[in-house]
């Protein structure tokens, strides 16, 4: 028999649980580290570094492509050279330095990706700035605390969000110095700004001020702080991820080490296709990583319902995205495959499944995908098994938390037996597994499974200003990141379910709903499910968000007409869309207490602007509670009278 393969080695053992303290799993390490932490590069002590010594190395590679408006159409991808950057980030370095910044001075960046936000960053970096992304997601709320929680005196904005940092009720602006925008501000609201007392200029003054006033650069210590990261709780104000220098460095560092034991090597050529937000840690990283490499990152034109118009034109060789992006794509196919089971004619089952005929995959994602990411949240097997065979390209999945300054484990790109799992500790990172008791989770069971715990060089110092949440978040030197994993043979991670999302019903079984919303979030017909339970009630209910094209397919084949709105208020569709939930629960072998027994029809994705959601997608439960109460009350109403 084949000796099975293991990713991850065993440096210390478990530990039964007494005194009232949980059990323990042994503590895992990436099979890089087995003997120690690697050592890393001299010139890879602080996020400066990483892009310093590769403009040395590779001054005209190209580092930062956009596209530029052309009579009002898009044109082609635009570029700017490692050199090109630096010589310029050099001037913006000197003007805030001019402007009152001094090292440890918190500044803002606030917009969607391009090149300005990286060359913001950067500026920070060589004058011991702290760089802090404000949300290009979060409504006037966020920004307002963020701007007055980190003390923030100088912001960079994008022109669009000029209007959100000027809004009355964003009163935490009058606290700034000066305020930079991405391309220059309107008269208007250069006047407005002058009244709140804050200095503005366009990215042209801006560094015009940097070339008449040079200051010397005054780089960062390892230990100096980089950035605070905002991550919107799903309840609560937002917290502030603090992270090193070192800490991203090293990061970077270990990733490098990991990718360079896979015979397809990174190069300089590699493209990167940057749409995730700049302000979120995965792909803050992974542009990091780009540039410590000297290849180069694109970025989308600022609108995601056109993403495959930039990867026509940007032919990327990486993809990083979030799973309901790779769901949206898998959704069409499926779709078409069940259309076509119950013996409908091609061209009736889906045009966008046609985009996605196997053959045609590559190229329409630009034909030289070699590695395609998700982050973020699970990914189905049945998901990840389709794009790996799809799209030609490796498929990795990574787990991980701002806290852990992105991947704290990662799967192997060409390892089939990691379908479904999230692969084994990264480079710098020990896992273990810590019981839950009232969730039956023990890592000494068979299989063991445990709340995921995580310490080592990648790991957040504090959440800033909140000494008693980091307290709380730390025991024993160990973070507790609330994700419950199992630990599988091979030394591999497997998320299963959320410490918090779990759900007692009324006979007693307990729920766990996220792992239920994935699962029904498969179906076809629904774009997105939301499931509601509580410990009164002995049913499931759920909220689903009705796939448009789809069930514009069911109207045309069952007769039925109208707007997508009067579609979802349809009696014909709820009972349509029930059964497809049921079959999607039979398939997966669920309990009966899982089934949803009653639906509610909603025409739009859940949303930030209906406080629905968080900046990263995920659900914000009491705020959908409080949306829907009067529904999901007359559901349960009509379920009891029934039953």
């Amino acid at each position: 028999m084949e000796k099975m393969k293991v990713f991850s080695v065993k440096v210390e053992d478990e530990r039964e649980g007494k005194d009232g303290k949980p059990s323990v799993g042994p503590v895992y390490r990436n099979l890089l580290a087995k003997n120690g932490y690697p050592l890393p590069d001299s010139d890879m002590t602080t996020a400066w570094t990483l892009f310093s010594s590769s403009v040395q190395k590779f001054p005209d590679n190209r580092m930062l492509g956009w596209r530029k408006m052309v009579d009002g159409k898009v044109g082609p991808y635009i570029w700017k050279t490692y050199k090109e950057v630096y010589d310029e980030v050099l001037l913006i370095g000197s003007a805030l330095r001019e402007s009152g910044a001094q090292p440890g001075c918190r500044i803002g960046i606030y917009g969607a990706n391009c090149p300005q936000w990286i060359l913001a960053m950067e500026a920070c970096g060589a004058h011991s700035l702290v760089s802090v992304p404000l949300y290009d997601t979060l409504g006037p709320g966020a920004v307002n605390f963020i701007i007055n929680h980190a003390e923030i005196d100088f912001v960079f904005v994008q022109d669009k969000k000029v209007q959100e940092v000027l809004n009355p009720d964003c009163v935490s602006a009058q606290r700034l110095k000066a305020m930079v925008c991405f391309t220059s501000l309107t008269q208007e609201e250069n006047a407005k700004a002058s009244h709140m007392g804050i200095k503005t200029y366009s990215w042209t003054e801006f560094l015009r001020m940097g070339k008449e006033n040079h200051h010397e650069v005054s780089p960062p210590q390892p230990f100096n702080i980089c950035t605070i990261m905002y991550t919107s709780g799903t309840s609560g104000d937002p917290k502030g991820v603090v992270l090193t220098h070192e800490t991203i460095a090293t990061f970077v560092y270990g990733v490098d080490m990991f990718l360079d034991q896979f015979d397809d090597k990174m190069t300089v050529d590699d493209v990167y296709l940057s749409f995730l937000p700049l302000a979120h840690i995965l792909d803050r990283v992974i542009e990091e990583y780009f540039f410590h490499k000297g290849a180069s990152v694109g970025y989308y034109h600022g609108n995601l319902k056109e993403l495959r118009e930039d990867i026509m034109e940007l032919k990327p060789t990486f993809l990083a995205g979030v799973p309901r992006v790779y769901d949206m794509i898998h959704e069409g196919k499926q779709f078409k495959l069940s259309w076509m089971n119950r013996g409908y004619k091609h061209k009736y089952a889906s045009p966008l499944a046609d985009l996605l005929a196997f053959r045609k995959v590559k190229a329409k994602l630009g034909g030289r995908l070699r590695l395609l990411l998700s982050g973020g949240a699970p990914l189905s097997s049945e998901v990840e098994e389709f794009l790996r065979v799809t799209c030609c390209a490796f498929v990795v999945q990574g787990y991980g938390l701002t806290e852990t300054c992105g991947a704290c484990t990662v799967g192997y790109p060409d390892e089939m037996c990691m379908v479904g799992a999230v692969g084994p500790p990264a480079t710098y990172t020990e896992l273990r597994l810590e019981e839950v008791p009232d969730m039956g989770y023990n890592p000494l069971g068979n299989p063991p499974c445990g709340e995921i715990c995580v310490r080592g060089k990648t790991i957040f110092s504090e959440y800033y200003k909140n000494p008693e949440l980091t307290r709380e978040s730390f025991k024993d030197g160990w973070f507790h990141t609330g994700d419950i994993g199992q630990m599988l043979p091979n030394g591999v991670v497997k998320i299963i379910d959320r410490k918090k999302n779990l759900i007692k019903l009324s006979q007693g079984e307990y729920v766990a709903l996220e792992y239920l919303e994935n699962v029904y979030g498969i179906t076809p017909i629904v774009d997105d499910v939301w499931v509601y339970g509580n410990s009164f009630k002995s049913m499931l209910v759920a909220v689903a968000v009705v796939h448009e094209d789809n069930a514009k397919k069911w109207a045309y084949l069952n007769g039925h007409k109208g707007s997508h709105s009067e579609l979802c208020a349809l009696k014909q569709l709820q009972d349509y869309v029930l059964a497809e939930l049921k079959s999607t629960a039979e398939k997966h072998k669920m309990r009966g207490f899982e089934y949803i027994k009653g639906v509610i029809l909603e025409p739009y994705p859940f949303d930030m602007e209906r406080d629905l959601v968080t900046a990263t997608l995920k659900k914000k439960r009491n705020n959908l509670l409080k949306y829907y109460q009067a529904e999901i009350d007359e559901l349960y109403q009509k379920l009891t009278a029934k039953s």
